[in-house]
């Protein structure tokens, strides 16, 4: 019984250990957007995680029992930040460089572009920890637990303005098809601040298809504008890819667990296979569903995004009291995971939704 621990000098030199079920390996991309990017994947028995610590930690792939999770965006990623223009005059820069399934925005701010009076962009598109280098990144093997676990810290920081730290920390078992992460999110400056989090875990085929249904214990559901007016009928539920057509996105309230946890089950449309996202509710009020269902060439993905607010300008959501205040050097922590479900979990979670939603035919006051 050992452990064995793997230095970010030791991943960034692309190198492998493993230690009887559990390994690490990294590698870098080569060619177009891709040249440079770090690659590092976690394996524990089965399940295969693919971390890349140049676009803050996000995870790019998981596989399990064979099956994979993700999407395939017309971007060729993973895009490195280089080649992502965050402050582009219109705020979208950062769709240059999405591609993966769990990608965080945040910490600054996490949603649409805000402009100031005159024009000027004040917060970009989901803002810019995805796009930030980690630090400090270690991956340890651990055979007496049975667990990969990777850590690493990213920092948001402009000097006179804002000092964030995001500490993450990603574990898988090697006999559980399952992907846990916490992030905490702390204010290392001597002043008080805010800030925001929105997770955008995105799936596609082939767990994504016509007849594939969404699992959630909704409280309170409304459209988030004119264009997913139409859709409120079936909103938890999805079409065949249609080359054209527009995103539809749902804002809604979830019922929490008795451990306090919110979960979203997206289940195949022949039942075979589902994957179970969840997170603490205390933390992740606010679940924005975003509905992406038009060619398949053009992304044909959905987005299960649960955040401290609405995906919505900055400037509204701080007006409406959805931001995190953090004094000087408190932190928040957000925990979340990510399992693939049995047939039999499958059912459990259909039979666990309880609650007749309140839904809003139109979109609702305060949440856009």
């Amino acid at each position: 019984m050992a452990t064995r621990r793997v230095s970010l000098s030791e991943l960034s030199a692309e190198n492998s250990a493993a230690l009887g079920p559990l390994a690490v390996q990294s590698r870098r991309l080569r060619g177009g957007a891709r040249e440079g990017v770090l690659l590092v994947e976690l394996v524990a028995g089965d399940t295969r995680v693919t971390v890349l610590p140049d676009r803050g930690l996000g995870i790019w792939k998981i596989v399990s029992r064979g099956f994979e999770l993700g999407w395939q965006s017309p971007v060729q990623g993973p895009v490195h930040p280089r080649h992502v223009p965050l402050g582009e005059p219109s705020g979208l820069g950062w769709l240059d460089g999405f591609d993966e399934l769990v990608a965080r925005c945040g910490l600054v701010s996490n949603g649409a572009p805000d402009f100031a009076a005159n024009g000027r962009l004040l917060h970009g598109l989901h803002g810019r920890i995805a796009n930030l280098p980690a630090n400090d990144v270690e991956v340890v093997l651990d055979d007496v637990a049975g667990t990969v676990t990777l850590t690493g810290a990213v920092d948001e920081t402009r000097f006179l303005f804002h000092d964030l730290r995001m500490h993450t920390q990603i574990v898988l078992h090697a006999d559980q098809p399952r992907v846990a992460w916490t992030d905490r999110v702390e204010n290392r400056s001597d002043r008080p601040t805010t800030m925001q989090m929105l997770y955008h875990v995105n799936f596609g085929p082939p767990l994504l298809g016509a007849g594939a249904e969404l699992l959630v214990d909704a409280v309170e559901l409304a459209p988030r504008d004119a264009a997913a007016v139409g859709d409120v009928p079936t909103w938890n539920r999805y079409v065949a890819p249609q080359p054209g057509r527009g995103e539809q996105v749902h804002f809604m309230t979830l019922r929490p667990d008795a451990a306090g946890r919110a979960t979203a089950v997206l289940v195949a449309a022949d039942g075979s296979h589902a994957a179970r996202f969840s997170w603490r509710a205390a933390e992740l009020p606010c679940l924005t569903l975003w509905k992406n269902q038009g060619g398949l060439a053009d992304g044909y993905v959905t987005g299960i995004e649960p955040g401290t607010n609405y995906p919505n300008p900055r400037s509204f959501e701080e007006k409406q009291g959805r931001v995190v205040p953090l004094a000087p050097h408190a932190s928040i922590s957000f925990d979340l995971a990510i399992e693939l479900l049995s047939a039999d979990q499958i059912r459990t979670a259909r039979e666990g939704i309880k609650t007749q939603p309140q839904i809003h035919s139109h979109p609702k006051p305060g949440w856009s």
